[in-house]
């Protein structure tokens, strides 16, 4: 898709900030590096954190799973997800979506604002279907929809609240796990909604958070700073719920959520006050597909993946090492793991990934040694777009002279629409036992 096509969309979803900077440009690169200063002691504790992944863990307690699936991976939580249809008459008509029957939302959809509100949507979201999607989709079916990756969880680290990209391409798998700064949000009530004064300035608001997914496969940090922090939700909760509605899904139940000590999730009461500095508070959503039935999990943490952060968040380190044989996700990372900062959440990735899905803002290619990893590349690579443009990986480049090289069907990531888009599917060489004689 070209800028012109970035333009229709931002024009559907109305009053989108005017003039959008790319994400790329130099403030907003000097505003990533003073956020995650990097600690000193980081090399050191990459090392600990990764000797800590042998360590024993507590055996998963039962989960609620895709029930068509056998012996599908989970992620330990208390107890399931209670079934309540608050958060699907919520999400839906957030998402400019009819309500089910029996809706409390059914007079508020009278409301010449929210039917405004749903035409503009249900364009943009059309314009997504008829292009972006696909593209994803039909990628997925050819290129990841093995059982080994079918079968994983799936980990999406500096995700924001994209839960469009980790079920386009992975539609089937069973568990879902996001990881990114912003604070994952409270649901609003009815009678919150309600009381707006400004309906329709509510309303246009959360249409701009869906624009730049929509229009640019990836949400901006800047504007995820300004919209998910109060200024129109207080986290994330609700564009996730709102993806999960508009791709064709019901949401089953939530609950709020945090890791204890033992780096286990446990359910939260919103009173929860952490006595440490990270928290490590998320959301657990379970929902059911309109396609087939299936069952699905989706999770959210806030957590902030520096070193300086993680060095001492042992919590989500071992909850970390728990997602043993998880397929990552990484796109438009601020180039975030290829710095000294994040080598720990780089370090964990590589010990605990059996596959790894990014484009080249990733972990750099240099780190994915041929006698560990076998890598498929989709797509083009030149160098970096905008202000990332000196972080070349001339070894990638050599790399993309290969015609083993595949065409990717869909535009992603940084210099959407501007620059051609690349993947890379890394996936972990099985290690026989000749190979690899006991330590």
């Amino acid at each position: 898709m070209n800028c012109n096509g970035i333009s229709t969309f931002r024009a559907m979803l109305q009053n989108a900030t005017p003039g959008s900077q790319n994400p790329t440009k130099p403030k907003e690169l000097l505003r990533v590096i003073i956020q995650y200063r990097s600690s000193l002691l980081a090399a050191s504790l990459f090392a600990f954190a990764t000797v800590s992944l042998g360590c024993g863990h507590s055996a998963p307690p039962e989960a609620t799973a895709n029930d068509k699936k056998a012996a599908a991976p989970t992620v330990a939580v208390a107890v399931p997800v209670p079934e309540n249809r608050e958060a699907d008459d919520t999400a839906r008509f957030l998402a400019g979506m009819p309500g089910k029957a029996g809706s409390p939302f059914a007079e508020l959809e009278q409301n010449e604002a929210w039917k405004d509100h749903q035409a503009r949507l249900d364009a943009a979201w059309h314009a997504a279907e008829r292009t972006m999607i696909p593209g994803m989709q039909g990628f997925g079916k050819a290129e990841l929809s093995d059982a080994a990756l079918r079968d994983a969880v799936v980990y999406y680290p500096f995700s924001g609240p994209d839960a469009l990209y980790a079920t386009a391409c992975f539609p089937n798998n069973s568990t879902y796990v996001l990881v990114a700064l912003e604070p994952s949000g409270t649901l609003p009530s009815l009678a919150q909604l309600s009381r707006k004064q400004d309906l329709a300035g509510y309303l246009r608001a959360t249409r701009d958070t869906m624009g730049s997914v929509l229009g640019r496969s990836f949400f901006i940090t800047r504007e995820m700073d300004r919209q998910f922090r109060g200024q129109v939700t207080d986290g994330l909760l609700l564009p996730i719920l709102e993806v999960l509605v508009r791709r064709h899904n019901t949401i089953l139940g939530f609950r709020y959520t945090r890791l204890d000590d033992d780096g286990k999730l446990i359910e939260r009461d919103l009173s929860f006050r952490p006595r440490t500095a990270y928290g490590d508070k998320g959301l657990q959503i379970a929902y059911r597909s309109d396609e087939d039935q299936s069952l699905h999990q989706m999770y959210y943490l806030t957590i902030n993946l520096d070193d300086e952060h993680l060095k001492t968040n042992q919590p989500f380190v071992k909850y970390s090492a728990a997602l043993q044989g998880s397929v990552t996700m990484l796109k438009a990372t601020s180039y975030m793991t290829h710095r000294d900062e994040f080598s720990i959440i780089r370090g964990l990735i590589l010990a605990n990934s059996q596959a790894v899905l990014q484009d080249d803002s990733g972990i750099p290619f240099h780190f994915f040694t041929p006698d560990v990893w076998k890598v498929q590349l989709y797509g083009e690579y030149t160098r970096p777009y905008g202000s990332f443009r000196y972080l070349i990986q001339s070894d990638l480049q050599k790399a993309y002279h290969d015609p083993s090289a595949r065409p990717l069907p869909f535009r992603i990531g940084y210099g959407y629409g501007k620059v051609n888009s690349n993947l890379q599917l890394a996936r972990r060489i099985p290690q026989t036992a000749a190979a690899h004689p006991a330590n």
